[in-house]
């Protein structure tokens, strides 16, 4: 399976758990990795038959500039959810990075991978 991928996607967020965090708008950043078979794309030269990159940016910014959870595990977790049910991918890496969450820290964040089998029936989108 090909991928692909987006890089250090940078969206506006309410997240966090102290009060500070829920009055200010902080901005995450996302790797995302979507598997995609490019083959049909790449014989026909169409738009139409590849994913778009755009609108799946453009989509998770939509998303996650609307939502105000509490934890970023949460979060990445309806990401995911979110991508595999509205876009034909069979599966998904997300990472998710929170800077200046440590101080001493460049970077903390959460990585996972996702498959279309890992929400069968019910969607948490």
């Amino acid at each position: 399976m090909d991928t692909i991928f987006i890089r250090e996607l940078a969206v506006d967020a309410t997240i966090g758990i102290f009060d500070w965090e829920r009055r200010v708008k902080q901005t995450l950043y996302f790797d995302l990795d979507l598997s995609f078979d490019i083959r049909r794309a790449a014989r026909s030269d169409d738009i139409e038959h590849t994913l778009s990159y755009k609108a799946v940016a453009k989509r998770v910014i939509e998303w996650v500039g609307n939502s105000e959870y509490l934890l970023v595990e949460t979060l990445i977790e309806h990401v995911a959810a979110m991508i595999l049910a509205e876009f034909p991918v069979p599966r998904v890496r997300i990472t998710l990075n929170k800077r200046g969450a440590v101080s001493t820290a460049r970077d903390v964040g959460i990585r996972i991978e996702r498959t279309a089998a890992d929400y069968p029936k019910t969607r948490m989108t």
